[in-house]
C-alpha cells in the first residue's frame, strides 16, 4: 500500500483537476484499511517534499480517529514515537504544526487510559529547548490538548502558569510569544476553578507588551486574542482583575483612538470597555477611569464610517453602545461629562459632531433618566435646536434622542408638550425620509403617555398622520401607524371622531398578502385593536368579525411579526369584549398553541474548520469519521422574531383566561401545561408573560369551579402549581423583571384568596423574601469584583417595590399573627433605610412600615422607637413622595402604636405643621398629613392641644387628591362633632363650608357623606335657626346637596 500510497498523495497535488479527483477517490477507498495509518507515518517521515509530508499529516488527523481502537499495540507506538520525532526534527513549520493536530487528537484517547504516559514531560522539556521551534511547537500543542485533555493537566498547572508566563516574556522569538499568548486564550477557556484563574493577573502586563508588539508589526489578528483573554477575564465571576483595569482600559483605549487599524480589531477593543461598563462597572469607578473612557468613546460617535462596511463594526456605533451601558451602570459619574459633550458639540460646525451631541444625550436617557429629568430644559434646548438643524443627520439623530427621552423621562417630559410637540409637528414635513420615519417614533413614544393634554394637537395631528398614511412609502406608514396608535390611546373617546377612517384604511392593510407589506400588515392589525380599545364596545362589537376574520387569515402566510401582532390584536378585543369573546375562543385558542409550540429554531454556528486544509486546499479529502470529532461551538443564535410571538402568544392566553373566565374552561388544561414549560424558558420575554398568565389562570379557574364542590380540590392543584412555580421564580430566577412578577402576583393571591391559600406555603415564602432583602438571590448576584458603596447604589425600582410590597400583604391576611413573620423581615428591611441609601429606598421603607402597621395592628408598638427617628426625619424630605409616606406613616404608628407612641407626639405635631402651610406644594402630602393628624386625635385625643390643631386641619380641608383619606379625616371630624366637643363646635362656619363641598364632590364615597350627614344633622339640632345664614352664603348646588345627605327626620 505505501509504494500506491505516496503515488496518490503526488499525485492530489497536482493542478490538473481530473488526476486530483482520480486520487481522491483512490485515497478514500484505501483509507478505510487501517493499514493506512503505518502507510501515512511512513510517508510523514520519508517524503521528500513537505506538501506531501503535510498531506500525510492531514489525511492521518482525519482518520485516525476510526482506526486507532483497531491497531495492535506496537503500531500504536509507532505511531507516537513516529509524530514525536516528526515534531522534533522537521523543519517545516506546517509539517510541524500538521503533526501537532495529529498528536492531539491521538491524546484524547491515548493520554487517560494511561497509554502515553511521556507525552507531558516531553512536552515540558521541549518547551524549554533552545531551539524556538521546539518551544513553538510545544505551545501549540499545549493549546490545542486543552481542548481535548485539559483534566489530565490538573496536577501540573502551576507549572504550566510558570512556563507560559515564561514564553509570554520571551525576549528573543516573537512567535514563542504569539504561541504562549494563544495557549493562555485556550487555558482560560477551560479553567473554571478560582484559585486557578486569579493567577492569570499577573500575566496581564506581558499580555499586553505581546499584543503592542503584535499591532506594530501589523498582526492584528494575533493582537485580538488579548481581548478574548480579557473578556475571559472580564465574564469569570472571580474577582480578577484588581488593578490591572487600568493598563487593560489604556490598551483598549489606545486601540479604539487608532483610526488606522482594522475595524474588527477596534470594534473588538470598545467590546472590552462595555464588557467592563456591564460586569465590572465598579473597577471603573474605583479607578477613576469613566471620565478618560468617555473622554475616547464621545469623540467617537463623531467618526465618519464608510456605510459600506459592516454597521456592526462601525465605531461610531460600538461607541454609543458603550456610553448607554456606561449609563446604566453608572449613572451619576457619566451624566456630567456626556451633558458637557453634548453642550459643547452642539456648537460644532462640525456636522458629525452636533449629531454626536445629540446621539449621545438620547442614548443615556435610560440610564441616566433621574439626573436627565433635573436637566430638561437645557436638555430640550439643544435637542430642539437640532431638530431644526440644515444638515439632515443631525435632524435624524435629533428626532431619535426625542424619542428615547420620551420614552425614558416621563412623566416629567410631558409638562414640555407646548415646546416639544409643535417640533415633532414639524419634523414630519422633513425632507428627508429618514427624519420623518424617526420623528413618528418620538411622536409614537411622546404621545403614549400623554392623556388630555394631547386634545389641542388632536386636529393638526391626526390630519398629518391620516396625509401619511395614504400617501407615504410602506416603512414610513409602519412607524406612521405606531404614532396613531399612541395618538388613540391619550386621547381615548375624543378619538371617536377619526376611529371610523382609520379602521377603513386598517380593512385595506389587514387583507395585502405580498411578502413586503406583511410588516405593514402587521402594523394595521394591531393598530385596528388599539383604535377599539379606544373608542370601546358598543361601537366596536357589530364591525369586529371582518377585522377578526382578517386576522385569522394572517396566520396562513407564514410571517411571525405578523402572528405576534395578530395575538396582541386578540389580546386587546378579549379585554374589550370579555365574555362576548367567547365565540372567538375556538378559533384563536389553537393559534396561540401553535406559536407557544413553535420550534424556536436555535442555531448553533459550528467552527469546524481546519487551518492545514485551506492552506493547500486539501479540504477535499473528506473524513468519513468526523463524527468522533468534537467540533468548537461558535456561538448560538436564536431567531428573535420567534421569541417574540412566543411571549405575545403566551401573553394572548392569559388574557383571555382572564376575561372569559369560566368559558375558558376547555383550555385551562393545555394552557397550563404550556405555561408551566414557559415559566422556565430560556428566554426572560417569554418567562415574564407565562408568569403574569399563571395568575389569570388561577382567575378562570376560580371562576369555573367558585359553585362547585368538588372544584376546590381542583383549585387547590393549580393554586399548588402556580405557588411552587412563584417560590422557585424568587429564588432561582435570574432576570429582576420576572423575579418581580412573581412578587406582585403572589401579593396578588395573598390579598384576593386570603390566608388559608397562601398558608402552607408561608415559611418558603418567608424564606424567599428574606434572600430577596438581604439581596442575595439569583436576579440580584451581577458583580463580585468588588463591594458597591451603599452610595453609589441606585434604587432598584423594578425589582424591590415589588418584594417590599409582599410585606403589608402578608401583614393584611394574618393582621396580629404577623408578628413574629415581621420580626425576622424587620432587620434586612431597615437596611434600605440608612441615610446612605437613595431616597427612593428610604421611602420605600417607610411605606412598607406604614401598611404594615396598617394591617398587623398592635404588634407594631414593638417597632415605634426603633422607627420613629427615621420617620420624623422623613417628614422633612425634599422629595414630595418621601414626605407623603412619612406622614402616612405617622399616623399609622400613632394609631396603633399603643402608649409607646405617647412620647413622640410632642416631637411629631411640629413636624406635620409646616405640611398644612402655604409652603407645602403638594396636595397629597397635605391630604396625608391632616390624615396623620385624624388618626392621632381618634387615638389620644386627650394629648393634643384641639384648640390649636383643629383649625390648622379644617384650613387644608375639603382634601384635594387622596381620598382614601377621607374615612380617618372626616371620621374624626364627626366624631367630635357627635360628641359636641366644645373646640370643634366653635368652628362650625367653617364646618358648613366643608360639610357642602364633600357633598357635592363625585370623589367622596356614600358611605363617607352618610357620616358628614349624620354630623350635619347634629349641628342643624344644636343650632337650629342659627344656622340659616351660614347655609343662605352657600351655593344653590352646596346647599341641596347637603340637605340631600342629612338623614331625615
Amino acid at each position: 500500500m505505501a509504494q500506491s500510497l505516496e503515488l496518490l498523495l503526488i499525485q492530489f497535488l497536482m493542478p490538473d483537476n481530473d488526476a486530483r479527483r482520480q486520487a481522491e477517490d483512490q485515497i478514500k477507498r484505501l483509507a478505510k484499511d487501517p493499514q493506512v495509518v503505518p502507510s501515512l507515518i511512513h510517508h510523514l517521515r520519508t517524503a521528500k517534499t513537505p506538501n506531501v509530508r503535510q498531506l500525510a499529516a492531514v489525511l492521518l488527523r482525519k482518520k485516525i480517529t476510526g482506526h486507532w481502537g483497531k491497531l495492535s499495540p506496537q503500531l500504536r507506538q509507532l505511531v507516537k514515537q513516529s509524530l514525536i520525532e516528526s515534531i522534533t526534527v522537521e523543519h517545516s513549520p506546517p509539517v510541524r504544526r500538521a503533526s501537532a493536530n495529529v498528536v492531539s487528537i491521538i491524546a484524547k484517547y491515548a493520554v487517560p487510559a494511561g497509554e502515553w504516559p511521556d507525552l507531558l514531560p516531553f512536552l515540558f522539556q521541549c518547551s524549554q529547548s533552545a531551539q524556538e521551534e521546539h518551544r513553538e511547537v510545544a505551545l501549540i500543542l499545549f493549546s490545542s490538548l486543552t481542548e481535548t485533555i485539559g483534566n489530565s493537566f490538573r496536577p501540573y498547572f502551576a507549572d504550566l502558569q510558570s512556563l507560559l508566563l515564561k514564553c509570554l516574556q520571551d525576549e528573543t522569538s516573537n512567535r514563542v510569544r504569539v504561541a504562549a499568548l494563544k495557549a493562555v486564550g485556550s487555558f482560560l477557556e477551560f479553567t473554571h476553578d478560582e484559585a486557578e484563574v486569579i493567577k492569570f493577573r499577573e500575566f496581564i502586563p506581558s499580555i499586553l507588551n505581546v499584543s503592542r508588539q503584535c499591532l506594530a508589526s501589523g498582526e492584528e489578528d494575533v493582537a485580538v486574542i488579548a481581548f478574548e483573554i480579557f473578556d475571559e477575564l472580564i465574564e469569570s465571576p472571580a474577582p480578577l482583575l484588581g488593578e490591572s483595569v487600568k493598563a487593560i482600559v489604556q490598551f483598549s483605549l489606545e486601540v479604539c483612538a487608532s483610526p488606522n487599524l482594522e475595524s474588527n480589531t477596534r470594534h473588538q477593543a470598545i467590546q472590552i470597555i462595555s464588557w467592563l461598563a456591564k460586569y465590572k462597572s465598579s473597577s471603573l469607578k474605583k479607578y477613576k477611569l469613566v471620565g478618560p473612557i468617555l473622554q475616547i468613546m464621545c469623540p467617537l460617535l463623531a467618526e465618519s464610517t464608510n456605510r459600506d462596511e459592516d454597521d456592526d463594526l462601525a465605531p461610531d456605533r460600538a461607541a454609543a453602545e458603550v456610553i448607554d451601558t456606561m449609563a446604566l451602570n453608572l449613572p451619576k459619574q457619566v451624566f456630567p461629562p456626556v451633558f458637557e459633550f453634548a453642550s459643547l458639540s452642539s456648537q460644532n460646525a462640525n456636522p458629525k459632531f452636533r449629531e454626536a451631541s445629540v446621539t449621545a444625550l438620547g442614548v443615556i436617557s435610560e440610564g441616566c433618566l433621574e439626573l436627565m429629568k433635573d436637566k430638561l430644559e437645557p436638555t430640550l434646548h439643544i435637542t430642539l435646536g437640532a431638530l431644526r438643524d440644515p444638515e439632515q443627520m443631525v435632524r435624524g439623530a435629533a428626532s431619535f434622542a426625542l424619542g428615547q427621552f420620551a420614552e425614558h423621562l416621563q412623566p416629567e417630559i410631558v409638562s414640555h408638550h407646548e415646546s416639544v410637540l409643535p417640533c415633532i409637528l414639524n419634523a414630519l414635513e422633513d425632507a428627508s425620509d429618514e427624519v420623518k420615519e424617526k420623528s413618528y417614533y418620538a411622536l409614537a413614544a411622546f404621545c403614549e403617555n400623554m392623556g388630555e393634554e394631547i386634545l389641542p394637537f388632536l386636529d393638526p395631528l391626526m390630519g398629518k398622520l391620516l396625509g401619511a398614511l395614504q400617501s407615504s412609502p410602506r416603512n414610513l406608514q409602519e412607524t406612521c401607524m405606531s404614532a396613531i396608535g399612541s395618538v388613540a390611546s391619550a386621547a381615548e373617546q375624543a378619538f371617536v371622531p377619526y376611529a371610523e377612517r382609520v379602521l377603513e384604511l386598517m380593512k385595506i392593510f389587514m387583507v395585502l398578502t405580498n411578502d413586503e407589506d406583511l410588516r405593514s400588515r402587521a402594523r394595521a392589525t394591531e393598530l385596528a385593536g388599539i383604535v377599539a380599545m379606544s373608542v370601546g364596545r358598543a361601537r366596536m362589537e357589530p364591525i369586529l368579525p371582518a377585522f377578526v376574520e382578517a386576522a385569522i387569515s394572517g396566520f396562513g402566510l407564514e410571517f411571525s411579526e405578523l402572528r405576534e401582532y395578530t395575538h396582541g390584536f386578540f389580546s386587546n378585543v378579549a379585554e374589550l369584549l370579555e365574555d362576548g369573546f367567547t365565540q372567538y375562543l375556538p378559533h384563536v385558542v389553537p393559534l396561540a398553541f401553535s406559536s407557544c409550540n413553535l420550534d424556536d429554531g436555535s442555531a448553533v454556528d459550528i467552527d469546524d474548520s481546519d487551518e492545514d486544509e485551506n492552506v493547500n486546499g486539501f479540504g477535499g479529502v473528506s473524513s468519513d469519521d468526523e463524527a468522533h470529532d468534537e467540533p468548537r461551538v461558535r456561538n448560538i443564535s436564536v431567531r428573535t422574531g420567534v421569541l417574540d410571538e412566543k411571549a405575545a402568544a403566551t401573553q394572548a392566553l392569559g388574557l383571555f383566561a382572564l376575561h372569559t373566565k369560566s368559558s375558558y374552561a376547555p383550555y385551562i388544561e393545555e394552557t397550563l401545561k404550556i405555561l408551566v414549560r414557559h415559566s422556565t424558558y430560556f428566554h426572560e420575554d417569554v418567562r415574564l408573560q407565562a408568569i403574569i398568565s399563571l395568575k389569570h389562570i388561577l382567575t378562570a379557574i376560580q371562576a369555573v369551579f367558585q359553585n362547585h364542590n368538588e372544584g376546590i380540590t381542583k383549585i387547590k392543584e393549580v393554586l399548588d402549581t402556580v405557588m411552587n412555580i412563584y417560590i422557585k421564580t424568587m429564588s432561582e430566577d435570574d432576570d429582576k423583571e420576572v423575579v418581580a412578577q412573581a412578587c406582585m402576583s403572589i401579593a396578588d393571591i395573598t390579598n384576593d384568596f386570603g390566608y388559608m391559600a397562601v398558608e402552607p406555603y408561608m415559611p418558603r415564602l418567608v424564606e424567599a423574601t428574606l434572600v430577596l432583602l438581604r439581596e442575595e438571590s439569583s436576579c440580584q448576584l451581577i458583580e463580585s469584583d468588588s463591594e458597591i458603596d451603599d452610595d453609589d447604589k441606585e434604587h432598584d425600582e423594578v425589582l424591590m417595590d415589588a418584594v417590599s410590597d409582599l410585606l403589608p400583604a402578608f401583614a393584611k391576611a394574618l393582621g396580629a399573627q404577623f408578628a413574629p413573620i415581621f420580626s425576622k423581615l424587620f432587620e434586612p428591611l431597615m437596611k434600605f433605610a440608612k441615610q446612605s441609601r437613595p431616597p427612593q429606598d428610604r421611602t420605600m421603607v417607610v411605606a412598607t412600615l406604614a401598611e404594615v402597621a396598617q394591617h398587623m395592628g398592635a404588634p407594631i408598638a414593638g417597632y415605634v422607637d426603633a422607627v420613629m427617628h427615621l420617620v420624623l426625619k422623613e417628614l422633612g424630605s425634599p422629595e414630595a413622595t418621601n414626605r407623603r409616606n412619612a406622614a402616612f406613616c405617622v399616623g399609622e404608628l400613632c394609631k396603633n402604636g399603643g402608649n409607646s407612641v405617647l412620647k413622640y407626639y410632642a416631637d411629631v405635631l411640629p413636624r406635620l405643621y409646616p405640611l398644612f402651610g402655604e409652603s407645602e406644594p403638594d396636595n397629597a402630602v397635605r391630604d396625608n398629613a391632616a390624615g396623620a393628624v385624624a388618626r392621632m386625635i381618634m387615638a389620644h385625643p386627650e394629648s393634643i392641644p384641639l384648640n390649636q390643631v383643629l383649625p390648622v386641619l379644617l384650613q387644608v380641608l375639603p382634601l384635594k387628591e387622596d381620598y382614601e383619606e377621607s374615612t380617618s379625616v372626616y371620621g374624626c371630624i364627626c366624631n367630635l362633632v357627635l360628641s359636641s366637643n366644645a373646640q370643634i363646635l366653635s368652628l362650625v362656619p367653617q364646618l358648613v363650608n366643608i360639610f357642602a363641598q364633600v357633598a357635592v364632590s363625585p370623589a367622596e364615597t356614600p358611605e363617607v357623606k352618610v357620616h358628614i350627614g349624620r354630623a350635619f344633622a347634629h349641628l342643624m339640632s344644636l343650632y337650629g335657626h342659627q344656622m340659616q345664614p351660614l347655609l343662605g352664603s352657600l351655593s344653590p348646588a352646596h346647599a341641596n346637596a347637603l340637605a340631600a345627605i342629612a338623614p331625615k327626620s
